[in-house]
């Protein structure tokens, strides 16, 4: 199993962890919730007997003074539920927490409205008869304490997944800029321990030629060899480019890939069929690229399609076209192809199919056309034992 393939399983776990939590919190509030409104409910059945005690009383000589004493308490504690008392015809004779400001200074028309709302909503109904027989009718509504508390975790949860949010993106642009700064410093290294040893190699082939000047086959190997220690001279420069901004020229499209497939072909299979375009065939299209580090694009691409093909056989075939402000290139095998849950991640650091890979090749090649180049590569299409055809689109001059 590859590490991208445990941090997708950490990421459902850590999802399913989040779930969980999301609906304990959900089941918990709601239980609050229910509790609450059950003992709202049981406070507003005491108000209405308060009130319907309160009014026995009044006609009653022999009340008790406690008891009228404890149903005054019992309509005075009421702070939080507001209620509307409505007599048998159906007008409001009474009012209590409609809303903040107090009774006097509402009129009853604003009263009527914040009736008529209570009636759209979770509204109780509780009908009370008064001596000697007068029938009325208590209309209350839950607290505003209840519906926070309903609205209480979906606002938690929020803000939470707000804050997480936040932190992952500062931390991932954090991150980011932790990583260029080691590709950068790598690279420039890198080119910086190649450029001694190369410049002293060439210099020792050319005391070589000196001495062998006339052995024609000596002569031979040593131009074979120079042309090795300039290859690895142009890497050196890949590299020292990638550590800084390169410089982006106008060049023929068609040329540029026309050199790639001759270098690659001859390190090629030899059943290996590479159908491109050719220069002379088309108009030329330029495009601003940097020659060194496009090339180390397309090496890249063609070694991997080489390297997909069993035995050594197949097709790899290229496909320019324009599309908009871009030109595209499509670079397509017979290889064994790429799962497509793979599409993404075979360009990111370390992932790799082969045994002794180190799965650069590929994540150097987006940072080369992303950053430098701004423009895109990925995976158009695959077909497993069928093959895979990479894009890569860059903007036109």
């Amino acid at each position: 199993m590859d590490i991208y393939s445990r941090k997708s399983y950490w990421k459902w776990y850590l999802a399913a962890g989040g779930v969980v939590i999301i609906i304990a919190s959900l089941l918990y509030t709601r239980y609050l919730a229910q509790r609450l409104t059950e003992r709202e409910n049981q406070q507003a059945e005491q108000f209405a007997e308060a009130m319907r005690m309160l009014a026995k009383m009044r006609t009653d000589t022999m009340a008790n003074y406690c008891d009228l004493t404890l149903h005054l308490k019992i309509i005075e504690q009421n702070t939080t539920i507001p209620v509307i008392l409505l007599n048998e015809s159906g007008e409001i004779e009474q009012y209590r927490n409609i809303d903040d400001r107090n009774l006097e200074e509402m009129e009853l028309p604003e009263v009527q409205k914040a009736l008529d709302r209570m009636i759209r909503q979770d509204t109780g109904v509780i009908e009370i008869v008064f001596p000697p027989d007068i029938h009325k009718t208590l209309i209350y509504t839950h607290s505003s304490l209840l519906k926070y508390l309903k609205w209480y975790p979906y606002i938690q949860l929020f803000l939470i997944a707000a804050f997480i949010a936040f932190g992952y993106i500062g931390f991932s642009i954090a991150r980011r800029a932790e990583q260029n700064q080691v590709w950068l410093g790598m690279a420039k290294e890198t080119a910086h321990q190649l450029g001694t040893p190369i410049t002293a190699i060439l210099g020792w082939v050319e005391t070589l030629k000196a001495v062998n000047e006339d052995n024609p086959t000596n002569q031979e190997m040593l131009d074979e060899l120079r042309n090795d220690v300039t290859r690895l001279e142009l890497i050196a420069d890949r590299f020292s480019k990638i550590g800084s901004q390169p410089d982006l020229s106008p060049i023929d499209f068609y040329e540029q890939l026309e050199k790639n497939r001759e270098y690659m072909q001859r390190r090629a299979p030899r059943k290996v069929v590479f159908d491109f375009p050719k220069p002379g065939e088309h108009t030329p299209l330029m495009t601003a690229i940097n020659a060194p580090l496009f090339d180390w694009v397309l090496e890249n691409l063609l070694r991997n399609a080489i390297d997909a093909m069993e035995q050594g056989i197949g097709q790899i075939t290229a496909r320019v076209y324009e599309e908009g402000k871009y030109v595209c290139l499509d670079v397509s095998d017979t290889g064994k192809g790429i799962p497509s849950n793979r599409f993404g991640t075979v360009f990111k650091p370390g992932y790799s199919t082969k045994t002794r890979g180190w799965g650069l090749g590929l994540s150097l090649s987006k940072r080369i056309i992303e950053q430098y180049h701004r423009g895109r590569i990925f995976v158009k299409q695959s077909e497993i034992g069928k093959g895979t055809t990479f894009t890569v689109k860059l903007p036109k001059v």
